[in-house]
């Protein structure tokens, strides 16, 4: 944002507030908005031996059938070219592994509500074809099924998420999946074991469809509810595996799909999902992922921001019906949603990934932290070649994106207690009226080691940033930064390090029980405290 935009806009506030005679309230309105090269924002640790873990599954991936996710971007098959361990891609399964997945959710999306489970079992090459009638009508051919998915599951050492189907799928279909999944004995445990698998996989999270309210069948709040409550009765508990049952939530707001479901269903389930996505509509174009200008950028940090305000109107309703926080919200698709990048194929939503990405990535897991008592788990759309993605590829080239750096900077957050804080931050005024802090922080500590997430989402002015550490040691202090030239850079592949994560050795001193950061502009920062 240029130097001519801040005086245009503090005029702009100078003449309201004339208007309104300069009142008390005004006055500290003016205060808080930015002055150009001022941007000084102080950071208050709070701790607490009352603080909630933050969940390891907030930092859950998702893996549709869409595009090129699975097919080319996770699995090639066993006979490919491009170098792979037991047909997953080598390369894309050595880069998730450093992220630590805890959860992986598969199949869909949309796709699981036509997916059908056994036309993916047994013998690849009698395997049904498929349209998918969601995304570009592209045929395909099963190779990827269960026994896949939850080998894979197996290697990153993470917990499956399935996405059962309510909309085309039966009682009786979801019922058997479960079985075939986790029974010792009976004939689906015996159609496992025909089928390669001798042991049975230990299932934790079974989502009752997707997005029921739309492609997962349109229903009306009132009538899932009465669905959700049959097809959950019929998914049982086998031999020890405990299921969480996850009913299908709302879309960003609508609040009454989850009144109705909290007031109906709340006995019968352990969590309920929730989609939001950053996106300027579900009408027309969405915008370039990379052709952007500043003020389509904090647009979109305030878009993003906005998750804050949805989370707490879904959690008050929550809390009305389950005041001791049983049930968990799982925000299970989050991230950007852009245009398709010209060339590829429609349907497919490949869009490229700058580092405008990696902020709302930040900026959305700092809210979850927030939130970390009731919200239990998030998956970001998507793992591969789809919207936000973490890893692109084409061919045998791969290459990882702004958000996967942000998600590996982010690692030492999971499982970790959260470190409350306060922020005091000069705030930006972005397009229809959303303000965006220049500063925002997430902190946390873990073995003995706090971790400090900061991030400066001015395009062009560095934040000075005052930590208050509360007594915390500052023996040894180790920082890694990711940020660009231009906040519309991305690494492709000609170019796959455009964008990667640095050391940050030298934006900081201390003084008598603070830390006093530089923080660069459009950039975010990762401070280990031990």
């Amino acid at each position: 944002m240029s130097g001519i935009y801040y005086i245009c806009q503090i005029f702009n506030k100078l003449i309201y507030f004339m208007k309104l005679k300069l009142s008390s309230f005004a006055l500290a309105a003016l205060a808080s908005f930015p002055v150009l090269g001022a941007n000084e924002a102080t950071v208050t640790l709070l701790p607490s031996e009352e603080s909630p873990i933050i969940a390891k599954e907030i930092y859950g991936q998702f893996a549709e059938h869409l595009g090129t996710c699975i097919y080319g971007g996770l699995w090639v098959g066993e006979n490919s070219p491009i170098p792979n361990t037991n047909g997953y891609r080598t390369d894309v399964l050595n880069a998730l592994k450093e992220l630590k997945i805890p959860v992986l959710r598969w199949p869909g999306g949309c796709f699981a509500d036509e997916y059908h489970w056994m036309d993916g079992i047994g013998p690849k090459e009698n395997r049904p074809r498929m349209v998918n009638t969601n995304w570009g009508g592209t045929v395909e051919d099963n190779s990827f099924g269960t026994h896949d998915f939850f080998n894979l599951c197996e290697m990153l050492g993470c917990e499956p998420y399935l996405s059962g189907n309510v909309g085309s799928g039966t009682v009786e279909e979801l019922a058997k999946w479960v079985e075939y999944i986790t029974a010792e004995e009976g004939p689906m445990a015996n159609l496992r074991r025909q089928n390669g698998r001798e042991k049975p996989w230990k299932l934790k999270y079974l989502g009752v469809g997707n997005e029921s309210w739309g492609c997962g069948g349109n229903f009306r709040p009132e009538y899932y509810a009465d669905v959700y409550r049959r097809y959950q009765t019929y998914c049982r508990n086998f031999n020890g595996n405990r299921l969480y049952k996850i009913a299908s939530g709302s879309s960003d707001y609508d609040y009454n799909w989850t009144e109705v479901l909290m007031k109906n269903a709340r006995n019968y389930m352990d969590g309920i999902s929730l989609h939001y996505y950053t996106v300027t509509g579900w009408s027309g174009r969405k915008g370039s992922a990379i052709d952007f200008d500043s003020e389509d950028y904090y647009w979109t940090l305030g878009k993003c921001l906005e998750v804050k305000d949805v989370v707490k109107r879904h959690c008050d309703i929550m809390d009305k019906y389950d005041p001791k926080k049983r049930i968990g919200l799982l925000v299970d698709e989050w991230g950007t949603w852009w245009d398709e990048e010209p060339g590829t194929k429609s349907g497919h939503l490949y869009q490229q990934n700058t580092m405008r990405d990696a902020m709302v990535a930040a900026l959305s897991l700092n809210t979850f932290h927030r939130f970390t008592d009731r919200v239990r788990m998030t998956n970001i759309a998507q793992i591969a070649n789809v919207l936000q993605s973490m890893v692109l590829t084409k061919d045998d080239k791969m290459v990882l994106t702004p958000t996967y750096y942000l998600f590996k900077m982010y690692v030492p957050h999971q499982d970790a207690k959260l470190l409350p804080l306060n922020v005091a931050t000069p705030m930006i005024r972005a397009r229809d009226g959303r303000m965006v802090p220049v500063v925002d922080a997430t902190a946390s500590v873990k073995d003995g080691k706090t971790t400090i997430s900061l991030v400066n989402t001015d395009l062009n002015e560095t934040a000075e940033i005052t930590i208050d550490l509360a007594g915390i040691s500052t023996k040894n202090i180790n920082g890694e930064i990711l940020t660009s030239a231009g906040i519309n850079d991305y690494n492709d592949f000609g170019h796959p390090e455009t964008i990667t994560l640095k050391p940050f050795a030298k934006g900081w001193k201390q003084s008598r029980g603070k830390l006093t950061v530089t923080l660069p502009a459009k950039s975010i920062v990762t401070l280990t405290l031990g």
